[in-house]
């Protein structure tokens, strides 16, 4: 298992979509910032949003477990091996990732059940 690096690219806010559903005073997502790094292979990265994990988990899985060198999803979504762009379930105020498989091996022994 390898390990994936999950960069933010860019926290958003839908201004249309908050001035009809939004609390007075929304803001863009307050946990997370455009250029932080994590890396993670199953595990959620300490500091990450619980939730963004939660929508972002199986992209982590499949690059981790992949050759990160094959077009993720059969070719038909990125166009960069080893990579995908995904965002947190947020509606309001999405937080954007860039998941990159990487050479570094997981520090996780993971052994599957025969």
């Amino acid at each position: 298992m390898k390990k994936v690096r999950i960069t933010v690219l860019k926290t958003t806010l839908d201004q249309e979509l908050v001035e009809e559903y939004g609390v007075i005073g929304l803001r863009a997502c307050p946990m997370l910032k455009a250029g932080q790094v994590f890396y993670a292979d199953y595990a959620k990265p300490e500091h990450f949003c619980d939730e963004a994990w939660k929508a972002i988990y199986q992209y982590v899985f499949a690059l981790a477990h992949g050759d990160g060198k094959s077009l993720f999803y059969y070719g038909d979504w990125i166009r960069k091996p080893g990579v995908a762009i995904c965002s947190c379930n947020d509606g309001l105020r999405p937080v954007i990732f860039k998941l990159e498989a990487t050479e570094e091996e997981s520090e996780i022994n993971y052994t599957p059940i025969q």
